[in-house]
């Protein structure tokens, strides 16, 4: 195989100089000067520490990450739950991959994220990546983890016609009265099966979420971006971080900012369920 089925960050005996002395906030983690500046830039945007309290992530839980990129939530999310919780990364097996050059994007994203975790051990302490199969994706021990997290992801689930298949991985590992938290840019309305724009429809979304069996809890306009029109050339894609038509417009488009987000929490059925709003 190109990668064990599941890495495991091991801690280093000596802590680096990274490393807080005390368990960590959120304010604390957003703020962290080990974050990468053009990471911290897009927090206007992307409103991490909002986000993550939306959420109800707290330093006591097990955070399952789905496809954490290069590691933007990582930087946050590992050292917040460092001392008391447990930070898994789910990234696609690039074994799995059918194309070679998806294959070689999925090795360089593990490889870039397993360098940034493993370089600061005293920092991130002992999160975990676990490769799952994108055609069988499994993330853990059933009932295993509080939170599944996933941010503007589901776009290219859609795509590759695995919505299903994810969302039934979610609820799976997912303990009962658990919450998914999930972050996705946003269409107007449902998109049809030949939209390539990189939005998703609201109510589309959340009916793929029901049907696995969640229960929307709340929805937040956190990451709402109005002035995002959604029906220009290049999809979501012109926009920053991206900008995929180059110099084209490039400034109008640094103007409108990221994309317009749906920001959703649902939580798995169970005891600890509460009051749908």
């Amino acid at each position: 195989m190109l990668l064990a089925a599941i890495a495991v960050l091991s801690a280093c005996t000596q802590p680096d100089q990274a490393n807080p002395k005390m368990p960590l906030t959120l304010e604390a983690a957003v703020a962290g000067e080990w974050r990468d500046p053009a990471n911290a830039a897009r927090d206007k945007w992307r409103h991490p520490a909002q986000t993550l309290e939306f959420f109800a992530v707290n330093p006591r839980q097990t955070v399952i990450e789905i496809t954490p990129g290069y590691g933007w939530y990582a930087e946050i999310l590992a050292p917040f739950l460092r001392e008391s919780g447990h930070y898994v990364a789910a990234v696609i097996n690039p074994d799995s991959a059918v194309k070679d050059s998806a294959k070689n994007y999925y090795a360089k994203q593990f490889n870039a994220l397993d360098r940034k975790l493993q370089a600061a051990p005293g920092l991130y302490g002992n999160p975990q990546i676990r490769l799952f199969d994108e055609a069988t994706p499994t993330f853990g021990e059933p009932g295993s983890a509080d939170v599944v997290l996933t941010f503007r992801n589901v776009h290219n689930w859609r795509e590759a016609d695995t919505v299903a298949l994810m969302f039934r991985g979610f609820f799976d590992v997912l303990k009962p009265g658990g919450t998914l938290g999930l972050v996705e840019h946003r269409a107007n309305s449902d998109v049809a099966d030949d939209d390539f724009s990189g939005y998703i429809g609201q109510n589309q979304l959340i009916a793929w979420a029901g049907a696995a069996g969640f229960v929307l809890q709340a929805a937040s306009e956190i990451n709402a971006n109005p002035a995002d029109s959604k029906d220009q050339e290049g999809g979501v894609w012109r926009l920053p971080p991206a900008f995929s038509l180059g110099s084209k417009d490039r400034d109008k488009y640094a103007a409108i900012g990221e994309s317009d987000r749906m920001t959703l929490r649902f939580i798995k059925p169970g005891t600890a369920l509460g009051a749908v709003q």
